[in-house]
């Protein structure tokens, strides 16, 4: 095992986002972690996890811990059964590399998570994240079926299996997935697969904002015809014109099937589109999802003089077109800069404020406070530490949870994994 005290560009990273330390330990086995879990949970030492790094700015209110654990070593395909459609990986394996191995065996893993390149399964997993593709694939916990977690104090265990089809009883995966590294160290990661598709399309639908709700009634068309769109992301002005050189609302409807019917849904379209919408075909979808995934800041490449926040905000599948339009109107005031996407059909928001940090700050009490008075929620996803001092990261704090703190204490008493980085300092 390898323990390194990294001083330089690592140490302004720990002062600027938090949730790390220069002081890293590198374990490369399952046993390494285990000991180091054992001994600071022993010492009553703190421990921050990281993987691949690209959440750091993610939650967390605590300015320092004593040593950061990361997964950066434990990396690579445990078991892929190909024939089940399964894959077993390690958590410090990025999604990319993930992909590209499966890739040769014509399979998929059906995420699509922001900067495949940098994010890790570990992480994914542990945020349950997800991207524009979540409206037919769903997110991480949809698609993993077992994991072996170390415990604070040590103890492995395993949760799920390694097939689809498993014993009846309580879904212990669920307890892990989402819980941003809180309450055990996850080793390993069996996740189902899906063949990869035969054809893919992207149709672009752009239009004015007096014609949002021609839009809208297109949209609830859709939901009701036998067209299956693998998602349905609607942008704000600002990120269309960046993406596409035009101040339009956009709609970008992902197809993916055999050719014949990817080209039926796109004839579908087109004669059911709302009259003022224009429609155009990306011929390379797949350059174009490359650009979107990295469109997001993150600790790993968020090294601009202007403050860049992110926000994750659910709201009721049609509650997103409000929500970007108050996006737009706090565009137009001219303090920020708001590049914002939204699945309509699943009701969550990417939502990018970029200005200075006061701001920035303001901006997101802003949109925090219209989605909860609109019965949603708005998470920061991404901040400088200081300044996610200043608000609430996780929100209100919801009737659960003081189910989720004693599910925490429970589990790690001593506090000793990633204290007060989940919701509510947990």
């Amino acid at each position: 095992m390898d323990e390194l005290l990294i001083e330089g560009p690592l140490t302004e990273l720990a002062n600027r986002f938090g949730n790390i330390t220069p002081h890293i330990l590198y374990p490369e086995t399952e046993d390494e972690v285990a000991m180091i879990l054992q001994e600071a949970n022993k010492n009553g030492k703190k421990l921050a996890i990281v993987s691949g790094g690209t959440k750091l700015g993610y939650g967390g209110i605590k300015p320092n811990y004593d040593f950061t654990l990361s997964l950066k070593k434990l990396t690579g395909i445990v078991e892929h059964t190909a024939g089940d459609m399964t894959v077993t990986v390690k958590p410090g394996t990025t999604m990319q590399n993930l992909q590209q191995f499966l890739k040769q065996h014509n399979q998929m893993v059906p995420l699509d998570p922001a900067h495949s390149s940098a994010s890790t399964i570990g992480g994914v997993v542990s945020a349950n994240e997800s991207g524009p593709k979540r409206l037919k694939y769903g997110a991480a916990r949809d698609h993993v079926i077992g994991m072996r977690i170390v415990y604070p104090d040590g103890k492995m265990i395993r949760t799920g299996g390694k097939v689809v089809k498993n014993v009846a009883g309580y879904d212990m995966n669920k307890l892990f997935i989402g819980a941003m590294g809180t309450l055990g160290v996850i080793t390993e990661i069996t996740l189902k697969l899906r063949p990869l598709p035969k054809h893919s399309s992207i149709v672009t639908l752009s239009v004015q904002e007096d014609a949002l709700n021609d839009l809208k009634s297109f949209i609830i068309q859709i939901q009701d015809s036998t067209i299956e769109p693998v998602s349905l992301e609607l942008i704000n002005p600002t990120l269309s014109k960046s993406l596409f050189h035009k101040d339009e609302y956009h709609l970008i409807i992902a197809l993916e099937d055999v050719k014949k019917a990817v080209l039926f849904q796109e004839d579908w379209i087109d004669e059911n589109k709302p009259t003022e919408a224009m429609m155009n075909v990306l011929e390379q979808p797949e350059d174009f999802w490359t650009i979107f995934n990295e469109l997001t800041p993150n600790s790993q490449n968020d090294f601009h003089d202007t403050t860049s926040g992110v926000m994750k905000v659910g709201t009721t599948n049609m509650g997103v077109f409000p929500l970007l339009q108050e996006c737009n109107r706090l565009n137009l005031e001219g303090n920020v800069q708001i590049l914002a996407h939204s699945g309509v059909g699943h009701g969550l928001s990417t939502i990018i404020v970029s200005g200075q940090p006061q701001n920035v700050v303001q901006s997101i009490n802003n949109i925090q406070a219209f989605s909860e008075e609109h019965g949603g929620y708005g998470i920061v996803k991404h901040l400088p530490f200081e300044l996610r001092e200043q608000l609430e990261v996780w929100g209100q704090q919801k009737g659960s949870f003081s189910l989720m703190r004693g599910i925490k204490q429970k589990i790690d008493p001593k506090n000793t994994l990633n204290e007060q980085r989940f919701i509510g300092g947990i």
